[in-house]
């Protein structure tokens, strides 16, 4: 099993090194402009002279040089000064061109956010799905297993900015239990402040908790009817076994072999945002960061931004292909 990390890290350094060609090479080539937000009044040369301040009158491969010299080798070293005192501190950056602040900065800013929407929806989506979907495979068309379905294929169908603004029109302006709008400067001191932060975090939690629940149960429930026709169980029931160690225990561990790839390729998301549910809730978060920059043309955000995804889908591919190894014996990397 290290073996097999192992050659799967440095077969990525290639696959990255072409990933961030590409990202690069869509993005600076797409027909966006910096200067485009910008006073109708500035004359035309001194738009000229802004573009030329922001490398944009070099060549392609030469930008592309410098953002992956600035990624790559000046943002860890400056990860490293920060945790133990090394080097200068006078290392270029890749900054953004809207705020003029490193983009490394402005992710650290906004990922608290995130994590606390997002991936608390996550979580809390993956542990509903999980029991619904083997109760309900267990337990086929029954009423458990028919309200089920049904939820699960309105949560999936109906997209989240209409749920969003359903439970914000039910929830704030009816019955005024939640704030609509998600206050990102309140900070937690007390407890009163820590139930407001809980109360601020319902809704957008439930929205986007119904989304993937309803994704991962479906999966759930079908690789749980699969597995219960199988030879082994009639063999494991044969043999005297309780129904709760044949179904929790053998079913359920091949079973979630599948499950794991989507909930392992859905991890990354966590930290992409939920971009529209974060505008309808106006989280400040990663999914607004990356909206905003790209209705402002601010090309490094939008690929330092796209390149971390790209790097945490990678990551979580091995993740869940360790994973296979671990739930099912059968498979052996070495």
């Amino acid at each position: 099993m290290l073996n097999y990390s192992i050659r799967r890290l440095l077969l990525a350094i290639p696959t990255l090194i072409a990933i961030s060609l590409i990202i690069f090479l869509l993005l600076d080539l797409a027909p966006s402009d910096p200067t485009a937000n910008l006073p109708l009044t500035i004359p035309p040369e001194v738009r000229e002279k802004i573009r030329q301040s922001l490398g944009l009158g070099d060549p392609i491969y030469i930008r592309y040089l410098l953002w992956c010299k600035q990624f790559f080798v000046n943002e860890p070293l400056n990860i490293l000064e920060q945790w133990f005192g090394w080097g200068s501190g006078d290392r270029l950056r890749v900054l953004s061109w809207q705020t003029r602040s490193p983009v490394v900065d402005l992710i650290v800013e906004r990922m608290p956010q995130t994590l606390w929407v997002v991936g608390m929806s996550y979580v809390v989506g993956v542990l509903i799905a999980l029991p619904i979907g083997i109760i309900s495979a267990y337990r086929q068309y029954s009423w458990f297993d028919q309200i089920g379905t049904f939820v699960s294929m309105v949560g999936f169908s109906v997209p989240t900015f209409f749920t969003g603004v359903l439970v914000i029109v039910i929830f704030s302006v009816w019955l005024g239990w939640f704030p609509s709008i998600y206050d990102t400067t309140h900070q937690v001191t007390d407890w009163e402040s820590f139930l407001f932060q809980v109360r601020q975090m319902i809704m957008p939690v439930a929205v986007l908790a119904l989304f993937n629940a309803a994704q991962i149960s479906r999966f759930m429930r079908a690789s749980m009817l699969d597995n219960l026709n199988q030879d082994y169980v009639r063999t494991a029931r044969a043999k005297g076994l309780r129904e709760r160690t044949v179904v929790m225990i053998h079913v359920l561990r091949n079973s979630l072999i599948p499950v794991v790839t989507v909930i392992a390729l859905g991890v990354p998301q966590i930290f992409g945002g939920a971009i529209i549910t974060e505008q309808v809730f106006k989280v400040n978060g990663l999914g607004q960061l990356l909206i905003i920059s790209i209705q402002g043309g601010d090309l490094p955000t939008v690929q330092t931004l796209t390149f971390i995804f790209a790097v945490l889908i990678i990551v979580f591919n091995l993740v869940a292909d360790v994973l296979y190894g671990i739930l099912d014996p059968r498979i052996r990397y070495d």
